[in-house]
């Protein structure tokens, strides 16, 4: 992009932009939901990207006040399917309520793997170096 060329400022330009045309790597960093205050206190951060196998507890909508385990994370729709929050369809099978992330908040990480606690203790260290500089 030319350093000359003005990106337009829209709102339904600049949702075009976030929410419709972007790309999957952009998507999955909007995939994040604030911690828990136990958990903030405990790694240092305020958000965290969601991924399968957390808990968290919805804080807004219909399901609010409902804690499940995450079941699915779709990158592509920006959404998380949480145990417990299920719609019956006219066929009576169940199906989960796509959940926006940021209604939600983390009680309880997966950290099962290895590369989720490096991420975490990257953060940690990155957050008190800051710290010290400012």
């Amino acid at each position: 992009m030319n350093a000359m060329q003005k990106i337009s400022s829209q709102p339904r330009k600049v949702r075009k932009r976030m929410v419709f045309q972007a790309p999957l790597h952009v998507k999955a960093k909007q995939l994040v939901a604030p911690l828990s205050p136990e958990l903030r206190n405990k790694y240092g951060i305020r958000r965290l990207r969601v991924r399968k196998g957390d808990t968290v507890l919805i804080v807004r909508g219909s399901y609010a006040g409902l804690e499940g385990k995450v079941t699915r994370v779709n990158v592509k729709r920006v959404r998380i399917y949480v145990e417990g929050a299920t719609r019956t369809k006219a066929d009576g099978t169940e199906v989960y309520v796509p959940i926006h992330p940021s209604k939600v908040m983390i009680t309880k990480l997966d950290l099962s793997d290895n590369r989720r606690k490096q991420v975490l203790e990257r953060k940690k260290a990155l957050k008190v170096s800051e710290g010290a500089q400012g």
